[in-house]
């Protein structure tokens, strides 16, 4: 059994509550009650049907009042499931097997949030008098459509002027031990949607009819041979990668009228989204297609500076508890750190092994959530009170 009041009790009562995205299941009233018992400052900022949770501890020092802002950022939904007869014991009952904490969230991520925010209540009962600002931003919008969560949120903070200077983000971002792969940024996501008007008819009759796929197969061939560029910066070269192609009505003597085909840019600093949309809309005018086409912009690419003070305090904190050199990069996916670095925040993301993220039987090792918990207070240390 957990200890009361453990880190891994926390993980364990945010596991139970089945937060499926956009759903918070209570986990953010849970953590305002404890950071409110902490001495913290309790805003809840909801858009739509999403939950964020923005709490914040000014420290009494001289310094406080004109500090740095440190923010930890993490997320309180989860992804679906899948068949939960496919997992070795119920998603939503967290279960301890061989050392290792299972249950839907335990790695990505309320396994981090439970040690952030054990790492909170600490440092502030230790460091009442630290200077600045240390505050939790959590939403239950991150693995759902990141509309309503910490974009609303970052436009929110614009509007009002409010800080962050460094911010922290909880994301599983370890590679085979906890610590040896950090996150200094993240490449960008440019999401497109492509529909190819052509006209239905019989395949014994082709003339009668225009066969969109057809239409489509050339221009989706350049599209799939173009170098878009060479990468730099830290990152690699863009990526085009199509999701989804869906055509036909399901009997194979009719030729389809219409073929949508759904796409991805991942993309670094080195080129824009704006060039990425002409560049395409140019390759498809070439071909002729009667089509339409639709983009969302997911996020920006952005980078962390190599001397930054977070990043330096990140390092220092996983050689001094994990005994190792982190390594940091600029791949994955997309982190809810887009909407923040924007602000002119320094973002690097820490977090426990990604190997189950997403997956039937996720887990984390427990002996991770402690060191988390040690990891993110002498961050918090070094950057509100040793400086």
């Amino acid at each position: 059994m957990a200890a009361a009041g453990s880190v891994l009790e926390l993980a364990c009562d945010l596991i139970a509550r089945a937060s499926v995205t956009p759903e918070d299941a209570g986990c953010q009233a849970l953590l305002a009650d404890r950071l409110a018992a902490a001495g913290f400052a309790i805003q809840h900022l909801p858009f739509g049907a999403v939950r964020n949770l923005w709490a914040q501890h000014r420290g009494t020092g001289k310094a406080a009042g004109d500090g740095k802002v440190l923010v930890l950022l993490g997320h309180t939904d989860v992804v679906p499931t899948g068949p939960e007869s496919a997992w070795t014991s119920p998603p939503f009952q967290p279960q301890i097997r061989d050392g290792l904490l299972y249950g839907r969230g335990a790695a990505d991520m309320k396994g981090s949030v439970a040690a952030m925010v054990v790492a909170l209540e600490r440092f502030v009962a230790a460091h009442p008098d630290h200077a600045g600002t240390v505050a939790l931003l959590l939403t239950s919008d991150e693995e759902g459509e990141a509309i309503d969560g910490i974009r609303k949120v970052a436009e929110h903070f614009r509007i009002s002027g409010q800080r962050i200077d460094h911010c922290l983000v909880g994301e599983p971002s370890s590679n085979q031990r906890l610590g040896d792969r950090c996150r200094a940024g993240r490449r960008g996501s440019l999401n497109g949607r492509l529909m190819v008007n052509g006209v239905q008819g019989h395949a014994a009759y082709p003339e009668l009819a225009d066969n969109p796929i057809h239409a489509l197969a050339p221009a989706l061939a350049e599209l799939c041979g173009q170098r878009w560029d060479e990468g730099g910066n830290g990152f690699p070269p863009t990526s085009f990668q199509v999701s989804n192609i869906n055509a036909g009505t399901g009997a194979n003597n009719v030729i389809p009228g219409t073929c949508q085909v759904l796409f991805n840019f991942r993309y670094g600093t080195v080129t824009d989204a704006g060039s990425l949309i002409a560049r395409t809309g140019e390759i498809i005018a070439r071909h002729g297609l009667d089509h339409r086409l639709d983009w969302h912009d997911s996020g920006q690419p952005f980078a962390a500076p190599d001397d930054g003070r977070l990043r330096a305090a990140v390092a220092s904190a996983v050689r001094d508890h994990c005994g190792i050199e982190p390594a940091f990069d600029m791949g994955g996916g997309t982190s809810d750190g887009r909407f923040i670095a924007p602000l002119g925040a320094e973002v690097i993301e820490l977090g426990p092994d990604n190997a189950s993220i997403h997956a039937v039987d996720e887990h984390v090792a427990v002996v991770d959530l402690e060191r988390l918990v040690d990891i993110y207070k002498q961050v918090l240390t070094d950057l509100l009170v040793a400086a």
